[in-house]
């Protein structure tokens, strides 16, 4: 375990349930509605016999994915002093950089990305068995990567706690369970809101990933700084609050963070999350369904 992690309080259960589940909630849901997409367009071509296909690229997705989890996490944990935080300053920021690419990615790609996977399919489908295990297997590999990743970072900040765990599978189920009902229609979701809410809700978790990542460098002596303060309000400031709750456990915020962490944490704030909500320009807007019709 990463002294970092050790010296501060441990969230509560409550937040760390809630970090997690929205988490799981938003990335199992787009891992849903991907699979929804396949599905339908299978059943639609009457094409059945190639659902097995498309559950055992899923599974194998799913079994990597939890695999990566835990390899990047156990491993991380079996390291003492220094080379841990090392260890954990490095995968955080690995894990910002992927995540934040996925994040600006699907913000470019969400409103083709049904007639994308419908015309890969459609592809597959003519190829055989392995074209449709591997298309799926990538489209839900894509997004539980990004889950895994996130996991690595925000469950660094929760001292070998196993309720981030349980609070992802409980959002991943939940999304599991509102994908079935859109499946069958008895619910409709403004996708468009929900990502975007969800979305910016990422880019701040990662923005506390980030700024963990770079103090934990710092304690590591891979950054300089560690020393240097940009305020202290520990004073004042009561970890087992609700708000000390919410700001250490979901986005790891700290009371006493160095200058360079502030910088980080604050720049990458304001740089992702306007470019995540600046609206799309005409050129953006084009160019996806252009691709898409491009043989």
């Amino acid at each position: 375990m990463s002294a970092l992690a050790a010296g501060s309080d441990a969230p509560s259960i409550a937040t760390q349930l809630v970090g997690s589940g929205l988490i799981g909630l938003r990335e199992g849901l787009e891992a849903g509605i991907v699979v929804m997409i396949l599905v339908a367009f299978i059943v639609k071509s009457e094409r059945r016999d190639a659902l097995k296909w498309v559950w055992l690229g899923v599974g194998i997705a799913v079994a990597l994915v939890a695999a990566t989890f835990l390899i990047i996490h156990f491993g991380t944990n079996t390291l003492d002093g220094l080379a841990a935080e090392i260890a954990a300053g490095i995968a955080s920021l690995i894990a910002v950089v992927i995540v934040t690419t996925m994040v600006l990615w699907m913000r470019k790609a969400a409103r083709t990305i049904s007639g994308n996977l419908k015309s890969g399919m459609e592809k597959a489908l003519v190829v055989g068995p392995v074209a449709v295990l591997s298309l799926s297997f990538f489209a839900v590999g894509r997004e539980g990567l990004e889950t895994a990743l996130l996991m690595v970072g925000y469950a660094e900040n929760t001292a070998g706690s196993p309720w981030p765990l349980i609070g992802l599978l409980l959002g991943i189920a939940a999304a599991a369970g509102i994908t079935v009902l859109m499946y069958l229609g008895a619910i409709r979701i403004d996708m468009a809101k929900f990502f975007i809410f969800t979305g910016a809700f990422l880019v701040v978790v990662a923005a506390g990933i980030l700024g963990y990542g770079v103090r934990a460098l710092q304690i590591g002596g891979v950054l300089p700084g560690g020393t240097s303060l940009a305020f202290d309000v520990s004073d004042t400031y009561d970890a087992g609050s609700w708000y000390g709750t919410v700001l250490g456990g979901i986005f790891n915020l700290r009371p006493d963070p160095t200058v360079l962490q502030f910088t980080a944490w604050l720049l990458y704030l304001v740089v992702v999350l306007f470019l995540f909500l600046r609206p799309l320009t005409v050129e953006e807007q084009i160019r996806p369904s252009q691709a898409a019709a491009t043989p």
